[in-house]
């Protein structure tokens, strides 16, 4: 049941969204009413000039005048008819561009929290086609005046020819106020039914269009065209039963109209045989009560405004979702030290992180790890404030993330992700994104950092080549998505499972770049391999949403749950032929294993539940993916005095082990 507009949030931004809109094209809209206001009057005068013009041929006296005054409004009513059109298109397209614009800043600025609330596909729905339809509101406003103003006119003028044709018309005219209100509502309800089984269809087409290869993997196109087309039904009926009602409310139309007419006509005749009435204002009358009688009309512009009401409201609900405040807090000079105190966060009414203490010291790396479903991707998201938590705060450099204002946080932090997404015209300015005037220079050294220049240079048109022309796999993707990372600088560096789609030979270069320079940026790791943990200043252990230990890789190797987590028990300092080759210089950089050479979205690591550029929801974690005991297993003591050579410390919450237990903090 739909709660009272009052009471509707979604309302009350549907509104506000409207008004700001009509504003844009206040101007326009207003000329588009004094337009059809104008087409109006010369409708209204016609019938009129006519019946003089009639009355003086009858009368055999001169007409000239009134037949060219006749000619002369017919004229104006078609250029005032084309002036009409190309507001109305111009004021459609205007109000449409705004509301998308002004949608898609509020989306970006929300952030992945309207991905995972609307999904992608409905979000893509909202914006593209019920964003056009709210975007007809202001010319259908201005335009429903005049309609308006054409049956009001029209009872005037009956009123001034004689007081009876008016009355008689008035007497029927309740009936048409109620056919126009039941159209208003019930077309209202029929077309939210509509668009929101649009949605669910979009909605379900992305999701297919992202997974297209497994589906053909798995032969089961026909499965997912029907999981894809099952809200079909429900568009079918929603449709059915909205031009049902206008259906029927334009046959109640040509129901009462055409008797209302008949009713003038026969009274406007029985004033014409007691000579109060001429030919001419017979015939006026006839045209004035088809004037009045306008529901056809009426029903239409009813009709569209109560479509466009209903796509507003589905706009108006993605506004409800607050967008991302930040601060004016300045960000003091630092060596980028990122702490989290008490943090809490949930997802889909799960806690995901519970109570997170951590702090890394600035120009340290920090690598977590964890089982899938410990909030990985989650705290990666946390730290550079691509979300927010429910409790706790994260701080850089003393400052808490909130308080810092958009452009410092982002000139502070840079990311890479597992599957990054690729902006930006072409590979150079993909690379460069976010930067106010990134140089070659910068750009082709940050490439190099990340293993990209060698491939990238054989592209085409090298760094000029577009994007979508430059074949690559997922691990070259993933390299690419590193040098923006890198170009982009900062003293936080978050890597959220960026390394995946990479082969043991150029993971553990860029690992070596990344690492091995001495004291830089601080730097965040979510690792799903061993080696690459092996390669931070210190780990911190996820389970079960909690830091279970922080300290070196080899120190946490000892205990057997530690190393499931990696799922193997290898010797975390063995490497294998390709590893060992990473020492010298026949290595091939550019050299890919059968994973590298995998398009990139299906290739990361099975493990591994991030999501894609910046859309870290907190559904990565699998709601019923547990540790055996649910994370309350008692941790090992392994106080051997070694542990204190990491200086990342991180508190377990509410474990209940010491936090001063060396590497199990």
């Amino acid at each position: 049941m739909t709660p009272p507009a009052d009471d509707d949030p979604a309302a009350g931004h549907a509104r506000a969204l409207l008004r700001a809109a009509t504003r844009y094209s206040g101007a326009r809209c207003l000329a588009l009413c004094l337009v059809s206001i104008a087409a109006t009057g010369a409708g209204l005068l016609l019938p009129a000039a006519l019946g003089r013009a009639l009355d003086l041929l009858l009368a055999h006296a001169p007409a000239t005048r009134w037949v060219l005054c006749c000619a002369g409004l017919v004229l104006l009513l078609g250029l005032l008819d084309a002036v009409q059109t190309v507001l109305t298109g111009t004021v459609d397209a205007r109000t449409t561009a705004w509301l998308r614009r002004r949608l898609t800043r509020h989306v970006l600025g929300v952030g992945p929290r309207a991905a995972d609330r609307f999904g992608s596909g409905d979000l893509v729905a909202r914006l593209v086609g019920n964003a056009a339809e709210a975007g007809t509101t202001p010319a259908a406003r201005a335009a429903l005046v005049a309609a308006l103003a054409g049956p009001v006119g029209g009872v005037v003028a009956l009123g001034l020819i004689d007081w009876w044709l008016a009355a008689v018309f008035l007497a029927g005219a309740p009936v048409l106020a109620l056919l126009l209100r039941a159209v208003s509502r019930d077309t209202s309800e029929s077309a939210s039914r509509y668009q929101r089984a649009q949605g669910r269809i979009a909605a379900a087409l992305a999701e297919a269009v992202e997974g297209v290869r497994t589906v053909r993997a798995a032969g089961t196109e026909g499965r997912e065209t029907a999981r894809v087309l099952r809200p079909l039904p429900d568009l079918s009926r929603a449709g059915h039963r909205m031009w049902g009602v206008q259906g029927r409310a334009a046959a109640r139309a040509v129901a009462v109209a055409p008797l209302l007419q008949l009713a003038v006509v026969a009274v406007a005749g029985v004033l014409l045989t007691r000579d109060r009435l001429s030919v001419g204002e017979v015939l006026a009358a006839s045209r004035y009560a088809v004037l009045a009688t306008g529901v056809g009309v009426l029903v239409g512009r009813l009709a569209g405004l109560a479509r466009a009401r209903a796509a507003a409201r589905r706009l108006g609900e993605v506004g409800t979702e607050p967008a991302t405040v930040y601060g004016t807090r300045g960000l003091p000079d630092g060596p980028g030290r990122l702490e989290l105190r008490g943090v809490t966060a949930r997802r889909g009414g799960r806690t995901v992180l519970d109570g997170v203490d951590l702090d890394v010291p600035g120009g340290t790396t920090l690598a977590v790890v964890g089982r899938s479903g410990a909030g990985k991707s989650l705290l990666a998201a946390l730290a550079g404030r691509l979300a927010d938590p429910d409790a706790g705060e994260v701080l850089l450099d003393g400052v808490p993330l909130r308080e810092l204002p958009h452009d410092a946080l982002r000139g502070a932090v840079g990311y890479a992700f597992a599957r990054p997404a690729l902006l930006g015209g072409t590979v150079g300015q993909a690379i460069g994104l976010g930067l106010p005037s990134p140089s070659p220079g910068l750009v082709r050294e940050a490439a190099r950092t990340a293993l990209a220049d060698d491939f990238v240079r054989r592209l085409p048109d090298g760094y000029d080549t577009p994007v979508a022309d430059a074949p690559r796999s997922g691990g070259e993707s993933q390299r690419l998505g590193l040098a923006r990372a890198f170009a982009h600088g900062g003293r936080l560096l978050i890597l959220d499972d960026a390394l995946s789609s990479l082969d043991t030979v150029t993971e553990r270069r860029i690992t070596d770049a990344l690492f091995g320079d001495g004291p830089g940026a601080t730097r965040l790791l979510v690792a799903h391999r061993g080696a690459t943990a092996a390669c931070a200043d210190a780990v911190a252990w996820l389970d079960g949403g909690r830091v279970r230990a922080v300290g070196r890789h080899e120190e946490l190797w000892r205990l057997a749950e530690y190393r499931a987590v990696f799922g193997d028990g290898a010797d975390p300092d063995s490497t294998d032929a390709e590893d060992r080759a990473v020492s010298g210089d026949d290595a091939d950089p550019d050299s890919t294993d059968a994973e590298d050479r995998a398009v990139s979205g299906d290739d990361a690591d099975p493990d591994s539940m991030d999501t894609d550029d910046g859309a870290v929801s907190g559904n990565d974690a699998d709601p019923d993916s547990t540790d055996d005991d649910g994370g309350s297993r008692p941790v090992p003591d392994t106080r051997d005095g070694t542990s204190g050579e990491s200086d990342v410390t991180g508190t377990k919450g509410r474990s209940g082990a010491d936090a001063g237990d060396g590497a199990l903090a």
